[in-house]
């Protein structure tokens, strides 16, 4: 091959890998920014939606290595109090706490729409702070008594005069009353159970991940973590997915202008080595 024609095409090679290096030392890789997200928040920080208080709990940012590849993951957590229903089902002969003591749930009938909530008596309390009565009770012709010494002569009194008449309490749905610190509502009662419902503030948390989705109130927000110590949210998921694609695009070219550079480079090579091969002519 005549040299003069080697040269010229070596300096073209050179001329277009020259070029597809300048494209890559020049160029300016895009990176994911956020101009005005919905929310771009640190730890503790709070934003109120639809108002309901919003709390960043948590923020962290893990290393792993695995064969000298470090991994890098981002997790959070964000806190917020709202308002639930709750219930409660008081079944039919069940002992319930109510209003500092114990009662007996009774329904009666088949079709009822009350109920009744019959006292606990604590017969042994009542028995041991007696000083003039045995701690406990005994039969007799298939009668209960409890056993109560007086003037040093002890005496057979039966239990249903001993004890106190047990307190009852009757209600029907609709029916309000105190019940675990809240005002509860009497919503049914059927043969089986009264079912109780109220209002209570409850925590709900939600885990925050890198890319990933969070709803808030009625709104899907797109996670993303710029450090480990701020996470944006935002509602533009089409924005991002732009300019992710934007990234990766750019990435495809330069690894386009690479090749082109390394395939320049070996052609220069190639033609240079060939220039001084011998002739056979």
């Amino acid at each position: 091959m005549q040299r003069r024609a080697v040269a010229v095409y070596v300096a073209l090679f050179v001329l277009v890998g020259a070029a597809a290096g300048t494209l890559i030392a020049t160029a300016d890789a895009p990176e994911v920014s956020f101009e005005d997200p919905d929310h771009r928040l640190t730890a503790g920080e709070q934003f109120e939606e639809n108002g309901v208080t919003y709390t960043v709990t948590e923020l962290s940012r893990t290393e792993e290595e695995d064969h000298g590849q470090v991994t890098v993951s981002y997790s959070g957590a964000i806190e917020w109090n709202e308002t639930a229903e709750q219930s409660a089902d008081w079944t039919n002969g069940s002992t319930v706490t109510y209003d500092d003591a114990e009662w007996t749930v009774v329904i009666e009938g088949d079709d009822p729409d009350t109920f009744t909530l019959r006292e606990e008596i604590d017969r042994q309390a009542i028995l041991e702070s007696d000083e003039n009565a045995d701690n406990e009770t005994v039969q007799r012709d298939g009668e209960e008594y409890v056993i109560v010494e007086e003037d040093g002569e002890a005496t057979l009194v039966p239990a249903d005069e001993y004890f106190p008449e047990p307190e009852e309490r009757e209600f029907a749905a609709g029916d309000t009353l105190q019940y675990d610190g809240h005002e509860a509502t009497i919503d049914t009662v059927s043969v089986d159970a009264a079912t109780l419902v109220w209002e209570a503030t409850v925590t709900r948390s939600a885990d925050l991940e890198q890319e990933g989705t969070v709803t808030i109130g009625d709104t899907d927000y797109l996670t993303y973590f710029t450090s480990g110590e701020e996470v944006v949210l935002t509602s533009d998921r089409a924005g991002y997915e732009a300019q992710v694609a934007e990234i990766s695009e750019f990435g495809d070219t330069t690894d386009a202008l690479w090749r082109v550079l390394i395939a320049n480079g070996v052609a220069s090579l190639l033609l240079v080595g060939l220039a001084f091969v011998p002739s056979r002519y």
